[in-house]
């Protein structure tokens, strides 16, 4: 499996491109419409888009993949949620006209997608539905965990108590992992366990 990183232009969420194939391609947060046009210059094929959770800033080029035929995959819990007031959609002009979520996941549910397996894993917190999906030996954790940091809990249907349970979840988990953050650097779960200093193991 290859994982292509795509930065933000201006504020948004990393993205991040999956393939097995050198041909499909599974997409882990569509920050802006131009993680499209980086899937193009792969020449790569986005079957997929998986929503770690429904901000603003993770799903600004879901129209544009929905119009490329790209299925939107999210947590049950947060289905809703996208479509309301509390991910900012509307407000930072995100267009949902035409957006309808194709499968929604539940908590450990194990999915194959373009030959690659993922195991969804529900890690409430940073809003109630936000889920961190895991690959091989990666984490893409969304806005629950960063390098040395961890998700804020102060906008709708997030909660620190709730938070801290999805943290720890995730260092219990048996062994390493690289971790690919909605924002900023990469990490490892050992980093985050040893040295993060908000949440400790």
């Amino acid at each position: 499996m290859k994982v292509y990183k795509i930065y933000p232009k201006g504020f948004a969420s990393n993205s991040y491109i999956l393939t097995a194939d050198d041909i499909n391609a599974v997409v882990i947060d569509c920050a802006q419409p131009r993680v499209l046009e980086e899937c193009k210059k792969l020449n790569l094929t986005p079957k997929y888009v998986l929503l770690t959770h429904g901000h603003f800033d993770h799903v600004g080029g879901i129209a544009a993949f929905c119009s490329a035929g790209a299925k939107i995959c999210c947590a049950k819990e947060e289905e809703s949620f996208l479509f309301s007031s509390g991910s900012f959609c509307r407000e930072y002009g995100v267009d949902l006209s035409n957006v309808k979520i194709y499968k929604t996941f539940s908590n450990g549910e194990k999915i194959n997608l373009c030959g690659i397996d993922f195991t969804v894993l529900s890690t409430p917190g940073h809003t109630e539905g936000s889920v961190c999906y895991i690959a091989e030996d990666k984490i893409f954790s969304g806005d629950t965990l960063f390098c040395e940091s961890v998700g804020r809990c102060d906008l709708p249907t997030g909660s620190y108590s709730k938070l801290v349970q999805s943290i720890k979840k995730l260092y219990e988990l048996k062994g390493d992992y690289k971790v690919y953050c909605g924002h900023e650097d990469d990490t490892t779960l050992e980093h985050e366990r040893n040295f993060n200093p908000y949440i400790r193991k």
